[in-house]
């Protein structure tokens, strides 16, 4: 691949939408447990459309309240900043990963569908086995794949070298790195450095397809992987990638995850995908 290509590619990373500054704000006064409600309700107000969203998330059927919630205190109150935090992540990132990724052959909301499913199958696993992991699992796999908005635009052009490349046994991740001297895996990790996020999550992001080369063991990056290749095997967010990928041995032991565990956790995600996804409008 020429040199201008990959300078191409990054200057797109550096260009990328960042989180909004209304949602950067709230995260941070979120970071602090003993933050007020009244602090969080005041700082929302800020963002008219991050407050509907919390209001939309918190009254569907995915979180199950029997009773309407009315205000933004009393959804704090409900459902607690850890929760908050969730929801508004992902109402940042919802129109840009509701978008068609036609180099990865993913319609529009497809790779939407993939990540809330990853994130959904990564808390079902943390459920499932009472697995220790941070709070920032729900943030790492939501956005596992966000390097995918940027390399598709490039891929449409190197398809077929990559189609080649995955043809003689290469992972279809390696088969980008062959080609473009990067990946999505990659892309998506850059992004988020530059977003400023927690190394872990950075980390999870750049490690999800090949946890064992990571260097250190990680439950998150662990956690993101298995939820990943656990999504893509139930059908969602395929593509291009096809079914290439298994769970690591490795990963899955190291997280005491048996086939019984993975089939239940699995029946759970395509329960609760629709859910979730349809309260931004995903099909």
């Amino acid at each position: 691949m020429s040199q201008r290509k990959l300078e191409d590619i990054m200057a797109e990373v550096r260009s990328f939408p960042s989180i909004p500054g209304a949602a950067v704000k709230l995260l941070t006064v979120l970071d602090n447990p003993d933050t007020p409600a009244s602090k969080i309700e005041e700082t929302l107000r800020y963002d008219p459309g991050l407050t509907a969203n919390v209001l939309k998330l918190t009254n569907s059927a995915y979180f199950g309240f029997p009773a309407k919630i009315g205000s933004v205190r009393q959804a704090v109150t409900l459902i607690g900043t850890k929760r908050l935090i969730q929801i508004v992540m992902l109402s940042c990132v919802s129109a840009v990963m509701d978008k068609p990724v036609p180099g990865y052959d993913l319609p529009p909301g497809e790779l939407w569908r993939h990540s809330i499913a990853v994130s959904v199958a990564a808390e079902g696993l943390v459920k499932e086995q009472s697995i220790p992991a941070a709070d920032e699992i729900f943030t790492a796999a939501l956005l596992h794949d966000v390097g995918k908005l940027i390399l598709g635009g490039f891929l449409k052009e190197d398809i077929k070298k990559i189609e080649l490349a995955a043809s003689r046994g290469m992972s279809f991740e390696m088969a980008e790195h062959s080609v473009f001297e990067t990946n999505h895996a990659e892309i998506g990790a850059l992004i988020l450095k530059n977003w400023s996020l927690p190394l872990q999550i950075v980390d999870a992001v750049r490690w999800h397809h090949t946890p064992d080369a990571a260097g250190k063991t990680n439950p998150v990056l662990d956690l993101v992987h298995v939820a990943d290749v656990l999504s893509l095997m139930i059908g969602i967010g395929v593509g291009k990638e096809g079914l290439q990928y298994e769970p690591s041995m490795a990963a899955t032991r190291r997280l005491g995850l048996k086939p019984i565990h993975l089939e239940k956790v699995a029946s759970q995600t395509l329960e609760r995908i629709n859910e979730l996804s349809d309260v931004f409008g995903s099909k």
